[in-house]
């Protein structure tokens, strides 16, 4: 009699991990055989831009660009599906498939233009594509490592992925995409009556209240809920895209600030870490300038008086001529100077007014009389504070 137990069943999301790591190590050891295993040079930084239909990623896309000081043209997966590589796909009867979408995806981010980052709309999608990145990220990792004491070190930098999110709910996507679809139709007439323009896509989901409701359900269902997987693996954003564009575009700016501890190569981040952040210094500066001002006063209060009179009788004249500019140059040697405090003072009294000071030291050595019998020359050592004073100039018209 048969004692054989029934197999177990996969679980659905062991099957798509499985189906990944098979699709994942096909394209790479095909994309090695290709290239190189040595020429296999990822950008160093990719945000992942996903969004739900309507939250304004096209709209966005350039401004992350500027934010993150990306030169390199986002790599829009749905164009990369319509290539000369995917249609020769589909016109083979072939369907473009997550296997095929990595395999366009990865070589098109070996291109040179993209060596230091880019903006990536429309991947990952589904949860095969999620467990492909974290490979993908994985791999690099272990080349970084592979290459470190080669001449090529500097070509396989700590990669840094970001998630990003741009969300609205159902019904403001729902009214976003049918009044695309107005604003195309209005457009596509103008173009067509002129002759001059080049016309915009009519998209069905952008007429049918339906079938963009089911574009979002899509959206959320799908490429929503593999983008929050990677949450805890990689940077990640969620941006509220329900607010005006400049609110929104602030807080993209929040989110992608520097994170210098988890963007820079490790040697590197140890080499800077004992160095402040300006925000830290900043955060505190105006608590400990009114301390050291109520210090001068309680424990100087002569020099600080005599700093205070100099800039009052002999700055100020000169700054209000300059208004205008913005910009004052004053060169002293006031005696009250020779005490270096009184330099510390008149930089802290022109900042809690308002303004930026800075002072350069600089000596001159003047004859003062010479020597008939020695030939020598001998010499007093002048002084001259130059002190550079900037504010807001003038609002009025210049020029």
């Amino acid at each position: 009699m048969s004692t054989r137990q029934p197999d177990t069943p996969i679980a659905p999301g062991d099957l798509e991990i499985k189906d990944a790591h098979l699709i994942f190590n096909r394209v790479w050891k095909d994309l090695e055989i290709e290239v190189g295993r040595a020429n296999l040079h990822f950008p160093k930084e990719l945000i992942l831009l996903g969004g739900a239909p309507g939250a304004g990623k096209g709209t966005n896309t350039d401004f992350i660009r500027k934010v993150r000081g990306i030169t390199a043209r986002p790599i829009v997966i749905s164009e990369l599906l319509d290539s000369p590589e995917a249609r020769k796909i589909k016109a083979g009867g072939g369907m473009v498939g997550d296997e095929e979408v990595l395999r366009l995806l990865l070589r098109e981010l070996l291109k040179a233009d993209y060596r230091d980052s880019t903006v990536l709309d429309g991947f990952p999608r589904t949860k095969v594509q999620v467990e492909c990145l974290k490979m993908l990220y994985d791999q690099m990792i272990v080349l970084r490592r592979e290459f470190s004491h080669t001449p090529d070190a500097h070509r396989f930098r700590q990669p840094t992925f970001h998630i990003m999110v741009l969300f609205v709910d159902e019904a403001e996507s729902i009214a976003r995409q049918l009044k695309r679809g107005q604003e195309t139709l209005a457009r596509n007439a103008e173009v067509r009556q002129s002759g001059v323009g080049e016309l915009w896509e009519e998209r069905s989901t952008d007429f049918d209240p339906e079938l963009a409701r089911n574009r979002y359900r899509t959206f959320k269902e799908k490429t929503y809920d593999a983008l929050v997987s990677l949450k805890q693996i990689f940077h990640y954003h969620f941006i509220n895209a329900q607010a005006p564009i400049e609110v929104v575009q602030r807080n993209i700016i929040r989110e992608l600030e520097y994170q210098s501890s988890l963007e820079l190569d490790p040697r590197t981040y140890d080499a800077l870490r004992h160095l402040p952040l300006a925000a830290e210094i900043v955060q505190n500066a105006r608590q400990e300038l009114v301390n050291r001002l109520d210090g001068y006063q309680v424990e100087h209060p002569e020099l600080l008086k005599a700093v205070v009179d100099f800039i009052h009788d002999k700055t100020m004249p000169i700054i209000k001529r300059y208004a205008v500019s913005g910009r004052a140059m004053i060169n002293t040697e006031d005696a009250v100077f020779e005490k270096p405090l009184a330099l510390a003072m008149l930089i802290d009294v022109f900042s809690e007014r308002g303004f930026k000071a800075s002072v350069d030291i600089h000596q001159q050595e003047i004859p003062e009389r010479f020597d008939l019998t020695t030939g020598v020359i001998e010499t007093r050592k002048k002084r001259v504070y130059r002190i550079m004073i900037l504010f807001n100039g003038s609002t009025i018209r210049r020029g």
